[in-house]
């Protein structure tokens, strides 16, 4: 059991202190309640874009890490489709330093052309490393748009384009930092050796004067059910042919969820996995294949992707990955395979737990999703899932009107 105390600012930041007396550290989390789904098609890039402008400087701070690493901390972020996390460790008697440096940021960025010039600059070589020059680069730019028609999702958090974020000006940036960026749009998370009543007047001090800002209410166009299979080929200089295919899979709220993510387990769940045992072992037609999906809030997508064998010819690929579907959609999983899966799943998440600052990240995104105390009730709703609930929703999964099939031809 994760225990946790919630309180909330009249400015509507929500702040949960998680204790733990045992480490000598404190772990300050900030999540903000904006991703990359909340971009317009037009201007895409900008979440992830911001995860570097947060490092650029703020209204009276010019250098973010500096200080952080004088009080013997350190710092990092990520962006999803979903939303933005900052979090920073040090030791529990500076925690005050990470109070000051993250509500200066919050409170305004320092926005000038130079910084917005620097990480444009940032994101953009990022960009073309990653994703376009990078082999196999744009495939999951192709399988987005291929996916997904209406639903944001059809764009990854780098973007759209490359010419979003070259684009981007200071006063687009401006708004998109003060529409999401707000009190009323994050979650603060402390952990580690603190004391709940200490982080109350902490954040109240730090905190509490930052405007409030508009509750940003989402309206994102809800993705049609797919209704007819999509493939696509693509012809590049790459060592090796590629086989990707995805399926539409619920939210992570839904109950299909829990069962998608114990079925990525079962078909690609590392080296005693169906398809590597099969495809990659026996009949040797894939160098390595994986089964996993997205943890996407809204649905999202479960994928089965592998590079071929030289020599192996795509139709044998497919074949064989429509051999192993046609499996879990017709056999029912043995009590055992379940079980060893479950025990996986629990002791990942006993693993994730152990670790403070891993436990600091969970309660932001359970409160992000509604309700921090899903941290605890979790587990129990892996347990709940049952042969027959595997087999059902597999056979929902796995149409082929669901799927989206790229074939990624090697010209060497």
């Amino acid at each position: 059991m994760i225990e946790f105390n919630r309180f909330v600012l009249d400015n509507g930041l929500r702040v949960l202190v998680h204790e733990d007396h045992s480490t000598p550290m404190a772990v300050v989390n900030v999540m903000y309640d904006v991703g990359a789904r909340d971009e317009q098609p037009n201007k895409t890039g900008f979440a992830h874009l911001f995860e570097h402008l947060m490092f650029g400087g703020s209204i009276h701070i010019p250098e973010y890490d500096e200080p952080l690493q004088r009080a013997g901390g350190e710092n990092n972020a990520y962006t999803t489709n979903d939303l933005t996390n900052y979090y920073c460790t040090l030791p529990a008697e500076n925690i005050e330093t990470a109070f000051w440096l993250e509500s200066d940021r919050m409170l305004s960025l320092a926005f000038s052309e130079k910084s917005l010039d620097v990480q444009r600059k940032v994101v953009c070589e990022e960009f073309k490393e990653h994703y376009i020059n990078k082999p196999y680069g744009d495939v999951w730019h192709k399988m987005r748009a291929l996916a997904y028609k209406v639903h944001p999702y059809q764009w990854m958090t780098i973007g759209k384009e490359l010419s979003h974020v070259e684009n981007a000006s200071i006063t687009d940036v401006k708004d998109f930092f003060f529409k999401h960026y707000r009190p009323v749009n994050a979650i603060l998370v402390v952990a580690g050796k603190v004391k709940t009543d200490d982080i109350k007047k902490l954040a109240e001090k730090w905190f509490g004067n930052i405007p409030m800002g508009e509750k940003y209410n989402r309206n994102i166009p809800r993705e049609p059910l797919q209704t007819e299979a999509r493939k696509l080929e693509i012809h590049a200089n790459v060592p090796f042919d590629a086989f990707i295919k995805t399926w539409h899979m619920g939210g992570r709220l839904e109950q299909s969820y829990y069962i998608a993510d114990l079925i990525t387990e079962v078909l690609g769940g590392g080296g005693s996995s169906r398809l590597f045992q099969s495809l990659v072992k026996e009949k040797k037609l894939f160098s390595n294949v994986d089964c996993y999906h997205f943890g996407t809030v809204e649905p999202g997508l479960l994928a089965i992707e592998g590079k071929l064998v030289k020599g192996i010819s795509m139709q044998a690929a497919e074949e064989a990955i429509a051999e192993e579907i046609h499996k879990i959609c017709s056999t029912l999983i043995s009590e055992k395979e379940l079980q060893k899966i479950k025990n996986k799943t629990e002791s990942v998440i006993a693993f994730e737990d152990m670790a403070v600052m891993s436990r600091a990240n969970s309660i932001a995104f359970y409160e992000l999703l509604g309700n921090a105390q899903l941290i605890n009730t979790e587990l129990e709703k892996y347990r709940e899932i049952t042969e027959q609930d595997i087999l059902q929703y597999s056979l929902t999964l796995f149409k082929e009107t669901n799927s989206n099939t790229i074939h990624y031809y090697s010209n060497n």
